[in-house]
């Protein structure tokens, strides 16, 4: 349940791509009659705002954009603006046939891992299709198969700094490939012992918690690579089990829960050339403490990031690679848990992070002795933001000239804009406009591209210069025969005097008591979902409408994105401070708007959302049908650390991994309940979902369910969606819509 996880972004539909301006839109609609919008609309072909540019890469010189634009690779021109093929179709399909799994398909798209990256020197690209790896010359249009890594996801291919070798992770080994030796020759330069020993490469519990995306480096100089191992041999096992052949099929996968060892983590450092690992001394505790981040400051030394089992002490370390001696030069604690953004940038005597120390997140300037690095701890030169506001994502750090982009919620919580701020602590903004901004930096220059939409305006893709000019090129009229309305915004007061957020769509009814009411919360800490951006759950949220109910979506304390008292909330508690906003923005929401039906309360959530609506319906007896999927319903169940940052280890607080866990509770539930999860599930496994059925058997306890076969946590694809979603309406439409009585 990371950021990646919480909030599960809807697939949509096709549309044409077109670049009219955005005000035309509300011309348009009051001419032309409201096309109904369809569950069948939403997900069952492609995408109903079309595909917005995928994979936007920048070439390492800032000189080229580009993006996955169907089938084929577009580059566009930083200069002019102007678009065109850099790959055709036929050469893209020929150079990227795979046979990807389910799986794959999920990390692929679920932790960011890109199908091509580019090479040093801007005229090569690197393509990796379904394990098989292809450098593609863009001066000639050929590509040459130069390695296989054997896996689908998670290969984690880079090119040295100085364009000589690519290196990949194969069969939990890290290999280079010599580019410009004979026959490109492959030598795995940190060999696998095991199935359990894993060199330079992610585990699961890192890529999901930690948002770990790549466990090995090169050294500036090219010559040596930085891993981390992770030993796996102590961490238990979970059986994810295929179904679907003939014979079922069983994969392991390596699942520390609550209070279970974790994998044993060190770094070493090998030659480019393979040969013996140098091991680096850390302080850190066997089986517990963790890694999040690591890398070189310089071609001389190393920076490790280390953070403690109980997420209350985060350390920075300088490290010598030939010696393995390590120094602490920073560090940071909490006495609660600290921020989950462990991305740290190090070079030239200088560390830029962000923390929550001064109870929001944002970013300190940090320098240190480069020549004697273990001579003192760094020093802190300056907190380069402030005030109550969060940074949200560093896109770039520029050590050259001392400046970074960044997005914040300056000036609105639910919004984000675009900003940059210099060494020194001086800030200028970069975006304009209402709304959410995300950015795209280029490495070279001061290009960037602004990605902005809003609750009811899909994104808009701009490219922009240095000096501030922003051109379109890219955005989309296709929803305009659908006349989406924005939901209502509402500001609620918590018991303690702390402002909620909560929007609010409703149907058209204005009759008294005629319209039910659908909770749809996230609920659980790690996310803000109450914010002013397009996410695609406006669409079904219309679909509801239509059919007659009101939608609410509402952000509780526990949740992230408004400081750190907000957020630590949810510290020992997963359930009840949580309950209490939610039914105080309920109560707040039927007051406002008598033709709600307080008596046909509905409830639906995912994930962390899940788990609220099974907390919500044996914890109150307001709610009259509820929909849980892929729910954690024993928090024992979940993954260690995620669970521990927030409820500490099961023998540190058993009271609470009792009162929290719903299985616990089943008994007690009330109204009508659908599960759905699929079985391939390797975030929430399947046993959770068993578990509360169980509980709901021995009590006696009604209930429906709905599996997906071979699904992940997604339940992604769509005919799986499709049936999902309709079936979603169909219990509302089964248990809530009838007037108490009938």
């Amino acid at each position: 349940m990371s950021h990646a996880a919480a909030r599960l972004l809807f697939a949509l539909v096709a549309f044409p791509l077109a670049t009219h301006p955005v005000t035309a839109q509300a011309q348009q609609q009051s001419l032309t009659p409201q096309k109904p919008l369809t569950v069948e609309a939403i997900f069952a072909h492609r995408s109903l705002i079309g595909n917005p540019p995928g994979e936007l890469t920048w070439s390492p010189d800032g000189k080229h954009l580009t993006y996955l634009d169907g089938e084929q690779i577009v580059d566009l021109n930083p200069g002019t603006g102007k678009p065109h093929v850099f790959v055709s179709r036929d050469k893209l399909v020929a150079l990227m046939k795979g046979n990807e799994s389910e799986q794959d398909r999920d990390h692929r798209s679920r932790y960011g891992m890109s199908s091509y990256i580019w090479a040093p020197d801007a005229t090569h690209l690197l393509f990796d299709s379904d394990g098989r790896l292809w450098i593609y010359d863009l001066r000639n249009g050929t590509g040459i198969e130069i390695g296989f890594t054997g896996i689908g996801s998670g290969d984690d291919p880079k090119f040295s700094p100085d364009g000589k070798a690519i290196s990949f992770v194969r069969d939990n080994s890290l290999a280079v490939v010599k580019l410009r030796e004979p026959g490109t020759p492959t030598t795995v330069v940190a060999p696998s012992s095991s199935e359990t020993l894993r060199n330079g490469k992610v585990d699961w519990v890192y890529e999901e918690e930690l948002e770990t995306r790549s466990n090995y480096f090169w050294s500036p100089d090219s010559s040596r690579l930085a891993y981390l191992q992770m030993n796996e041999t102590e961490v238990p096992q979970y059986p994810l089990e295929d179904w679907l052949p003939t014979h079922a099929q069983v994969d392991l996968q390596r699942y520390p829960q609550p209070g279970d060892p974790n994998p044993n983590v060190r770094v070493g450092v090998v030659s480019a050339s393979g040969g013996k690992t140098a091991w680096v001394k850390l302080p850190i505790k066997d089986g517990q403490d963790y890694i999040p981040r690591f890398g070189w400051a310089d071609r001389r030394t190393l920076w490790i990031e280390t953070l403690s089992r109980d997420h209350k002490y985060r350390d920075i370390y300088l490290a010598d690679p030939e010696s393995g001696q390590s120094y602490r030069i920073l560090e940071l604690n909490d006495d609660k848990f600290l921020d989950d953004n462990y991305d740290v940038w190090v070079e030239d005597g200088t560390i830029v992070l962000t923390n929550w120390n001064d109870g929001h997140n944002h970013l300190y300037l940090y320098t240190f002795d480069q020549e004697h690095p273990s001579s003192a701890a760094a020093k802190l030169e300056r907190q380069l933001t402030s005030g109550d506001f969060e940074v949200r994502a560093v896109y770039k750090v520029d050590f050259h000239d001392k400046r970074i982009d960044f997005a914040s919620s300056e000036g609105n919580p639910l919004e984000q804009q675009l900003w940059q701020a210099s060494f020194d602590g001086q800030r200028k903004q970069l975006s304009t406009g209402t709304g959410f901004h995300m950015g795209n930096f280029a490495p070279e220059g001061g290009a960037y591209v602004d990605r902005q939409s809003a609750r009811v305006d899909p994104p808009t893709l701009r490219l922009c210069e240095s000096a501030g000019e922003c051109n379109v090129f890219w955005q989309t009229r296709a929803l305009e025969p659908y006349h989406l309305r924005a939901p209502e915004q509402l500001e609620v007061k918590a018991n303690d005097g702390t402002t909620l957020y909560a929007t609010l769509l409703l149907p058209e009814s204005t009759n008294a008591a005629s319209v039910p009411l659908i909770v749809n919360p996230y609920g659980g800490p790690g996310v803000q979902s109450l914010v002013n951006a397009w996410g695609g759950d406006l669409l079904f949220d219309e679909v509801l409408a239509q059919h007659g109910f009101a939608v609410l979506h509402a952000d509780n304390r526990g949740m992230a994105g408004r400081g750190r008292a907000f957020q630590q909330a949810a510290w020992h508690n997963f359930g009840t401070v949580q309950l209490e906003d939610q039914l105080t923005i309920v109560d707040a929401a039927l007051a406002k708007n008598p033709q709600l039906d307080p008596k046909r309360l509905g409830w639906w959530g995912w994930s962390w959302g899940g788990t609220f609506t099974l907390y919500a319906m044996t914890h109150s007896d307001r709610f009259r049908a509820g929909i849980a999927v892929a729910p954690v319903t024993d928090w024992r169940d979940y993954d260690s650390i995620y669970t521990e940052r927030y409820m500490s280890r099961p023998g540190d607080f058993p009271e609470g991994y009792k009162d929290f866990s719903v299985v616990n509770s089943a008994a007690s539930l009330k109204g009508h309940l659908l599960l759905a999860i699929g079985t391939g599930d390797d975030n929430v496994h399947i046993e959770n979902t068993v578990q509360f059925v169980q509980k709901l058997i021995e009590a006696g306890v009604p209930y429906d369910l709905e599996i997906y076969p071979g699904k992940t946590h997604s339940i992604s694809g769509s005919d799986a969606r499709t049936h999902l979603f309709n079936r979603i309406l169909a219990q509302f439409e089964q248990y809530l819509m009838p007037p108490v009585g009938q």
